[in-house]
């Protein structure tokens, strides 16, 4: 053989230094791989069927739980945690209200999603709104009110409050309004509507989701009875309605992009003055904590506030009579009750809960006193203590999962928490990075290697001569 025909010893080193590459690539991306392989065997929470919903811990009432995404859900324990009742009829269910008569009875908001083209939806996807009322006990279900909208992001009613036997208000995300409806001639009494009174310029994208206001609640007493308040989410501003006057300024809580009081919050509930009010106790959602605030001197102070290292976009909490505060964690994957020191008492799982609702106490906040007037103490997530550890000791993702949260927008990270599977998580999504990475920079090198091999370069158009 000749000495030309033998391979020279930087090709060699060349080959070698290129599968040497290659093995660190495919082990990466099969770590990766892995990683999340064993995060989706772990993670066995489900609410898809009544079989898999788990079992909640004792308790001394009845509590509904709805669920607004991956599996649209309405569940009922019964005091001992066992499931009473369970729907999944609806594609998201959102509010859910005890009757004044029969707290077994409950009436909520739901929304169908609509797939085909028809004389209800002629751009599918539309959307079909209902506000309905069962009898937890007999499963009976009864249609009150129901509306065909044009679509479906952006088009659901996320909230419904009765202001008497046959008038109900409606929190109407899809025309950025709230009205007041006779469900029985289902003719429309009363409206605001959001754009009489804030800028489409401000707000979320208009007009595909602008105010999005999701949440309405009726005031039955004290210096605000007979109005209505109201959650503008793109706003960041809970508002108070006068069905004479309009919207009463001096009295809104937040304001746009105002984010150290509130960011995209969630079913603010009103503390009236004969339990410490006036308060608003609200799920700040997009900075992943529960707070209140009272009304002092002509201005809202925050009096309290509550989170811990495993919440994430909070979108329903509601003060017990007992001074507990139950919490809707949605992306925490979880409800829980929170004592009056801030330590946990009662948590279930659910996949992703909107709103959970302890009957017998009341609708929502209504059995409930003000912090300030039960003197709760305030608990951040640097308070918790929380152990991050896996069960290993060791997890290489968790830095840069941290990292990624730390970096991302929180309202993209929220995004991508609610379009993938419950187990997805920042460690998951650092791994999902780090293999996608990996890749392209293999696929770049080996697009490299093969030009370089054809005898192909690349100069820079203007280089440095020395001399």
């Amino acid at each position: 053989m000749s000495e030309q025909s033998l391979p020279s010893l930087t090709a060699v080193r060349s080959v070698l230094s290129r599968n040497r590459l290659r093995i660190a690539f495919i082990a990466v991306i099969l770590l990766s791989a892995a990683a999340l392989a064993t995060s989706a065997s772990e993670d066995g929470l489900s609410t898809a069927t009544e079989a898999d919903v788990p079992n909640a811990p004792e308790t001394d009432n009845h509590t509904v739980i709805t669920e607004s995404g991956r599996a649209g859900t309405i569940t009922a324990y019964t005091p001992d945690g066992e499931v009473m009742y369970y729907n999944n009829t609806r594609t998201k269910y959102f509010d859910v209200d005890p009757t004044e008569d029969d707290p077994l009875t409950v009436e909520y908001t739901a929304t169908d999603t609509i797939h085909s083209a028809g004389p209800t939806c002629s751009d599918p996807p539309c959307s079909r709104n209902v506000l309905e009322r069962v009898d937890l006990e007999t499963g009976e279900v009864e249609v009150l009110y129901e509306r065909y909208d044009y679509k479906e992001t952006a088009g659901e009613w996320h909230d419904a409050t009765r202001i008497n036997d046959t008038h109900v208000a409606i929190a109407d995300i899809v025309a950025d309004q709230v009205f007041v409806v006779n469900t029985e001639t289902e003719v429309v009494d009363w409206l605001w509507d959001a754009q009489s009174d804030f800028p489409v310029e401000e707000g979320g994208p208009y007009p595909e989701d602008w105010a999005h206001i999701n949440d309405v609640e009726y005031i039955e007493e004290g210096e605000h009875e007979g109005r209505i308040m109201a959650s503008l989410r793109n706003q960041d501003q809970v508002v108070f309605l006068d069905p004479e006057e309009g919207l009463v300024d001096d009295w809104t809580l937040g304001s746009e992009n105002d984010y150290d009081v509130q960011y995209e919050q969630h079913n603010p509930d009103y503390i009236p003055e004969s339990q410490g009010g006036p308060a608003i106790v609200v799920a700040d959602s997009e900075q992943g904590r529960v707070q209140e605030f009272q009304r002092e001197d002509g201005e809202w102070n925050r009096t309290w506030q509550w989170a811990d290292e495993q919440i994430q976009w909070p979108r329903d909490a509601d003060r017990l009579p007992n001074g507990n505060t139950l919490i809707a964690d949605s992306h925490g994957n979880r409800v829980i009750e929170v004592n009056e020191e801030g330590e946990i008492v009662w948590e279930v799982g659910s996949t992703l809960p909107y709103e959970a609702e302890r009957l017998e106490t009341g609708a929502e906040s209504e059995g409930g006193q003000s912090a300030a007037e039960l003197g709760l103490e305030s608990r951040t997530a640097d308070d918790d203590g929380g152990d991050s550890d896996d069960g290993f000791g060791f997890n290489p993702l968790e830095y840069p999962g941290n990292l990624l949260e730390e970096l991302l927008p929180h309202r993209i990270h929220n995004g991508l928490l609610f379009a993938t599977p419950i187990w997805m998580g920042s460690t998951e999504f650092a791994a999902v990075g780090i293999a996608l990475l990996v890749g392209v920079t293999w696929a770049a090198l080996e697009v490299r290697w093969q030009l370089r091999d054809a005898g192909i370069r690349f100069r820079l158009p203007f280089y440095r001569r020395d001399g």
